[in-house]
């Protein structure tokens, strides 16, 4: 599509889009920390941290999922064209969480109020992000010949990222943006009406979980699948997240109900 901006090959719009996106989700984070009565600059240094653990968490699990192409090509570790690549979002949000865990611990902050907090603010964060996946072609999907599928022509975008070009492809990237931003739209509501602690990013695992499982059927796979089996490591992860999201928030409803 469109993977610079006004021609600069130093200023890329998936980087604008990405800084756009952490500052939009930092943004919501501490708006809603203050509707909680939490320190909003704890928040957002945890936000902060998170980020940074984010990035480094994707690019390993990049590493991993993909462990046999960079043993093969160890130089590509250390190359521009991983330092630009986006990595793995469940690699990034399971670093997130570990990082959160510890940094809450030494803060004191209430785990899950803070982690209902940043649910809709990583949602509405992704979604944005997702959109800088689209616009440098990463991310890409499967061959589609349907209207909606998407001829990507740039050759910079081939460059950066090695989507094809001249075929109609899934836009996988949208598929997801439109998801994320759904689920901002219905925890941000969530969040605003009584709830127990846990229960918004309880659903969040659930409702993201779901939407990534679908949408790696569509998605463009250059590693096999684990176990040989038809499902890849994103979705056995999607499947472990949405247990463990549904069983908290089944408990919480619970508890809500007795509370009544």
């Amino acid at each position: 599509m469109y993977p610079e901006i006004f021609h600069i090959s130093f200023l890329h719009t998936y980087g604008v889009l990405v800084a756009a996106a952490f500052l939009a989700g930092l943004w919501m984070a501490g708006r809603l920390a203050h509707q909680k009565n939490l320190n909003a600059d704890t928040v957002t240094n945890l936000g902060i941290y998170c980020a940074l653990a984010a990035i480094a968490g994707a690019k390993l699990m990049m590493f991993l999922v993909d462990f046999r192409y960079y043993s093969e090509n160890p130089a590509k570790i250390f190359s521009f064209e991983t330092l630009q690549a986006g990595g793995v979002f469940y690699g990034g949000l399971l670093a997130a969480l570990g990082v959160s865990w510890w940094y809450m611990r030494k803060t004191r902050l209430p785990a899950l109020e803070t982690a209902d907090v940043f649910a809709p603010a990583i949602a509405l964060g992704h979604g944005i992000g997702r959109i800088g996946c689209f616009t440098a072609g990463c991310c890409w999907g499967i061959e589609c010949r349907r209207p909606w599928g998407v001829t990507f022509t740039n050759p910079v975008a081939h460059d950066l990222v090695g989507v094809p070009l001249e075929t109609p492809l899934h836009p996988t990237q949208l598929y997801e943006a439109f998801a994320e931003f759904c689920i901002f739209g219905i925890l941000y509501w969530r969040f605003q009406r009584p709830h127990r602690k846990g229960a918004i990013i309880s659903l969040y695992l659930m409702l993201y979980s779901s939407a990534r499982f679908v949408i790696e059927f569509f998605r463009d796979h250059q590693q096999a699948n684990p176990f040989g089996g038809p499902l890849d490591t994103t979705q056995w992860i999607s499947v472990g997240l949405f247990a463990l999201g549904g069983l908290y928030f089944v408990r919480a409803g619970r508890e809500l109900a007795m509370a009544k």
